[in-house]
């Protein structure tokens, strides 16, 4: 019988070191158990059984971190633990949609899934809020904290005073904690919403005012003869969107010209660029309006397309009760301000070389067809809105909207995107509205956010945010603009009485939680992976691996918080998570009949299905049949004059969509004092600020700042030294990094590093983000966090 024990215990030992190595990938796969028996066996004796490894298993499913991929990802699992992933042969691409094959990110998860500092267990606070010391309690403990919370605040305060923050760290899924966080509040009284989206809000609400509509990009297939394309600001090498890079590396052999424009030399113009034009952030219109000139002081724009389809090209086209010298050409050749727009005049503001914009606007004008296509980075400046409409206006004169092979600029996003139905998150009961920008002043004091500032819905907010939520959102104290600004709000307790946080990591944002919760990686739920911009393919991201410790998904914990507040039947309509995705998915299928998408146990076994739709073209129809098809604008017509922002006479977004300095521009005087701009970039290693705890991801790109050497010198900066980052706002400390790939007068970060504080307040991580500004956009009330004046000094450690 002893013998019998000493065995079991052998074997249990044995057993639970191997599972930790297969977690650290120490162990090959290969190893046999170790069998310790209580006699030996001869050989006429019956023959012991083979102890071999268990069979593993592979399992296709995909990533639901914000990341616009949802790239192809092999788990493979042995005794429950994903030992390696692996990603899609070469031998099995579809050449008609092609999915993605894992990047670096994607081949990293598994690091981050196992790290020993993911979160453990559910933890209240217990010392001052921001401290980061907590406190480990029961999962009956935490829900009723939470529940209690909601009823006390809500009847002090009413549903107003609660507010869901915005997740940074899950997209392009289709059941997600926030949303059924939104659904338990709606059961239960509603919440106080927001709108604009921080990735591409201020190019969203730019767009329509030229086409009627925001969606102006193509599906990708539609520029396999297209001759030049022109990247502005846009980064999908790096930042990954959808099967962009399988389309554009096919067309760069295929003989496409590719010039990117932009003030860093990008891994995409390295990777694709036959041209690199750098410009100063911020005078991206001051570039628009010189080509512009050229292109129609050279008699290259495309007069019969703008005869039949366009309104404010010239005096004549302008619309009724606009006085003179409003146009488009008034304005290009200074009829009314006396400045003639030239490139000698954009090479003074762009640092641009005047031959150089010359010779940009031939090439878009004469290449037929050429496609303009610009990234998010512009437009999250606080003249993002007018950069998104002067692109459309380029797209315009040069007759490149509605065509195969044209691209039409602004946001871009693809109107034929199928997108699964969501989780039902019901209607809010309470009606007003704040810009995601406004948060932070409706936590402070609630009756200064105004109209003015982006309220909609009612004329003043009733209360003040009272409990928050953060579900998988780091944006709340790491990617929120002016950290240092936001941190003092969530300090204070009298403000917000009580924040919930759901994360995987002690994240900077996690460490003002009240109630802190272990939230479950996409190995650890069921989801459906959607892709970002021109991506046409959904993915089944299966639980491949149970959660450990006592992790739990937001939906497990939020079903006990509803029974607690007596809703439990209406708010989980008694499904699990799977059952729901299995729900959504055949909401799906019934939404589109014509798509044949699979049944859910079909795409159990399929994986993912790969939309075959014709090539879509944004406004091909209002081209072709503008007659009984008018674009959706007042006019019926492109607006390259909008009324609609002419009588609202604001100087930061005018009717033409042109070059106006901008705050913390290098015309401001500000830059006296801060004379470099500060810029960021979406990186490979992460997305946004997801996978910064990855080791293995840190050793791919660390944090460092770039510097151009004719900068770097006077500052008597050299390669790998401290730095010193600041502005009025914050100080930041990083390594320098002297290169060429930053264009003079221009620094740039990787965004998304965590913020690391030091007792005076002092970042030690690289966060650009307590260098950036909360002010908010004129037209969309979106966000600014480009537009940002620093000076760098080197860092004289004490």
């Amino acid at each position: 019988m002893g013998e019998q024990n000493k065995t079991t215990e052998d074997e249990n030992f044995l057993r639970l070191s191997r599972r930790d190595a297969l977690k650290s990938g120490s162990l090959l796969l290969t190893l046999p158990f170790v069998s310790v028996s209580a006699g030996a066996a001869s050989a006429s004796e019956k023959p012991e059984k083979s102890n071999t490894v268990p069979a593993e298993k592979v399992i296709a499913t995909c990533s639901t971190f914000d990341c616009g991929g949802k790239c192809d990802i092999r788990a493979h699992v042995s005794e429950g633990i994903v030992t390696r992933i692996t990603t899609r042969p070469d031998n099995e691409l579809d050449p008609e949609m092609p999915i993605m094959r894992a990047c670096v990110r994607g081949r990293g998860y598994r690091k981050f899934v196992y790290h020993p500092d993911r979160l453990k267990y559910p933890m209240k606070r217990v010392g001052k809020r921001g401290e980061g010391k907590f406190q480990r309690i029961s999962w009956d403990e935490a829900t009723t904290l939470i529940a209690d919370n909601l009823k006390r605040i809500t009847a002090k305060y009413g549903p107003e005073s609660r507010f869901m923050h915005n997740n940074t760290a899950t997209s392009g899924g289709a059941f997600s904690g926030d949303g059924m966080m939104k659904r338990l509040l709606n059961i239960t009284g509603g919440y106080l919403s927001y709108y604009h989206s921080v990735s591409l809000g201020n190019t969203v609400a730019a767009t329509p005012y030229t086409y009627g509509a925001a969606a102006s990009g193509n599906s990708l297939d539609t520029l396999k003869e297209t001759k030049l394309v022109i990247l502005w600001g846009h980064n999908p090498t790096e930042s990954i969107f959808g099967h962009t890079n399988h389309y554009f590396q096919q067309m760069k052999q295929n003989g496409t010209r590719f010039v990117v424009v932009d003030p860093r030399y990008s891994d995409t113009a390295s990777s694709l660029a036959d041209e690199w034009i750098p410009l100063l952030p911020t005078t991206d219109n001051a570039l628009m309006d010189a080509m512009m000139y050229v292109i129609i002081s050279e008699n290259l724009h495309d007069k019969a397309f703008i005869t039949r389809y366009t309104l404010g090209f010239d005096e004549a086209s302008m619309p009724e009760g606009v006085p003179e010298n409003e146009s488009l050409v008034a304005y290009l050749m200074g009829q009314k301000d006396g400045v003639v727009k030239t490139p000698e005049w954009a090479e003074k503001i762009t640092h641009v070389p005047a031959q150089t914009i010359r010779q940009l606007a031939r090439d878009y004008a004469t290449t037929k067809p050429a496609a303009l296509i610009q990234g998010w980075g512009p437009q999250r400046h606080n003249c993002g809105e007018r950069s998104a409409r002067g692109s459309t206006i380029l797209a315009t004169i040069t007759g490149n909207v509605g065509i195969m092979g044209g691209w039409a600029a602004g946001y871009g996003g693809c109107a034929n995107r199928k997108f699964t139905t969501g989780t039902e998150t019901l209607d809010n009961p309470v009606k007003e509205k704040i810009s995601i920008m406004n948060w932070v002043q409706a936590a402070d004091d609630a009756s200064k956010v105004t109209q003015e500032d982006g309220l909609v819905g009612a004329e003043k907010l009733k209360s003040n945010i009272r409990i928050l939520f953060s579900l998988a959102g780091n944006y709340l104290a790491n990617q929120n603009p002016d950290v240092n600004q936001a941190a003092k709000v969530l300090e204070d307790e009298s403000k917000i009485e009580f924040i919930v946080v759901s994360d995987l990591y002690m994240t900077p944002s996690a460490r003002y939680a009240d109630v802190l919760l272990p939230e479950t990686s996409f190995m650890e739920r069921w989801n459906i992976g959607e892709t970002w911009g021109t991506g046409s393919y959904l993915v089944l991201s299966e639980k491949v691996i149970e959660p450990e410790f006592e992790r739990r998904s937001d939906y497990e914990w939020q079903r006990e918080v509803a029974a607690k507040l007596g809703v439990e039947a209406e708010f989980s309509q008694g499904r699990d998570e799977k059952q729901w995705i299995e729900h959504i998915w055949e909401k799906t299928r019934q939404a589109m009949p014509d798509e044949k998408l699979p049944t859910f146990e079909e795409l159990q076994v399929k994986r993912r299905h790969l939309f075959k739709s014709a090539p879509w073209i944004a406004f091909e129809e209002n081209i072709r049949d503008p007659q009984n098809h008018p674009f959706p604008t007042p006019s019926g017509k492109i607006e390259i004059f909008s009324k609609r922002l002419y009588d609202m006479q604001h100087p930061e977004i005018p009717a033409l969509s042109h070059y106006v300095p901008a705050h913390e521009g290098p015309e401001d005087p500000l830059a006296k004092q801060y004379p470099l701009q500060l810029i960021t970039w979406k990186g490979k290693n992460r997305a946004n600020s997801t996978q910064y705890a990855n080791p293995w991801l840190q050793e791919v790109q660390t944090q460092k700042l770039w510097i151009n050497p004719l900068d770097a010198q006077p500052r008597g900066i050299q390669q790998g030294d401290k730095v010193r980052i600041h502005n009025e706002r914050g100080v930041s400390l990083v390594d320098a990094e002297v290169t060429q790939r930053i264009m003079p007068g221009v620094v740039a970060m990787q965004a998304g590093a965590w913020w690391q504080p030091d007792a005076q307040g002092v970042d030690h991580g690289g966060c650009a983000n307590v260098l950036s500004s909360s002010r908010i956009t004129a037209l969309a009330k979106g966000n600014s966090h480009q537009t940002m004046l620093v000076e760098v000094g080197k860092h004289e450690s004490v």
